[in-house]
């Protein structure tokens, strides 16, 4: 894709008032990441205070059951639930990539195969297939991605397929096809730079169910117990008593609230991407 296309999207998306609020949530989600050993007050593994501590002034968010300080634990959080999301939502997008353009391309019996392995991995029952799946293989960091990246790449699978359709159809493809062009030249040339746009979307939204599965996973036990994420948070919180107490107010509400602006900034942020390069929706706006 040519460098005024892509001006012409961004001119568009600095537009989208959705977009822009989207982009700058992640902004500052990803600067905390970074910078989390920074931000922090103190080290989210040691213990600093007294347990189930309440909100003050040297403990904004209050202490856990053990001391330890919530808002230093959701600030280092942040790192592991995007590391998570973005690690899984590209390998999820790179499976969904691989199988939509073969499947788009090539058609026939291929095309055939292919999706009806996809319309396979969509009707299984998502949550127990979820839930089973992590179990068997063991909580750990790169289980957890394996997990969402293995049932989550059907649906860009089929969005990619359908974008490759419409590529391959075009005339500068068929001409590249009739003067015997190598398939590697006219994927690269042409039907890439067609896929890109859509699987940037897709990436945006993956990254965002990605986020809610690993929460999901690790609240109920089945998390990575050595990196802790805001699922890990809220699994100890609900394991450790925290809805019995008042605790619930600054150990469980907090790590949701900061899941749920995420999401949505990621929503925001992949369904503008969507408008953009779909113009019937913007005509529809």
């Amino acid at each position: 894709m040519d460098k005024r296309k892509w001006q012409q999207y961004l001119h568009i998306f600095s537009n989208n008032n959705l977009g822009v609020i989207g982009v700058g949530i992640l902004v500052i989600y990803l600067f905390i990441a970074i910078f989390a050993p920074l931000i922090a007050p103190f080290d989210p593994t040691l213990r600093i205070g007294t347990p189930f501590s309440p909100p003050s002034g040297d403990h904004l968010l209050g202490t856990n059951d053990v001391g330890q300080d919530i808002l230093s634990e959701l600030i280092y959080g942040t790192r592991i639930s995007i590391l998570i999301g973005i690690i899984a939502a590209f390998f999820s997008i790179a499976i969904g990539c691989l199988v939509g353009i073969i499947a788009g391309y090539y058609g026939g019996k291929v095309d055939t195969f292919l999706m009806r392995v996809v319309d396979l991995v969509l009707v299984i029952p998502f949550l127990p297939l979820m839930i089973l799946l992590a179990a068997f293989i063991g909580p750990s960091f790169w289980n957890i991605i394996f997990v969402i990246s293995i049932l989550t790449w059907a649906g860009p699978a089929r969005v990619i397929r359908s974008q490759v359709l419409t590529v391959k159809t075009k005339g500068y493809v068929e001409a590249a096809k009739a003067i015997g062009t190598k398939i590697s030249i006219i994927l690269k040339k042409h039907i890439l730079p067609g896929v890109v746009p859509i699987a940037l979307s897709q990436f945006v939204l993956a990254a965002s169910q990605a986020i809610l599965i690993e929460a999901s996973l690790s609240f109920l036990g089945l998390g990575d117990p050595f990196n802790k994420s805001w699922g890990t948070v809220l699994y100890y919180a609900q394991a450790r008593g925290a809805f019995l107490t008042d605790a619930w107010v600054w150990w469980i509400l907090p790590p949701g609230l900061l899941i749920t602006l995420l999401v949505i900034g990621f929503a925001f942020t992949g369904y503008s991407m969507e408008e953009i390069l779909d113009p019937r929706l913007r005509k529809g706006r």
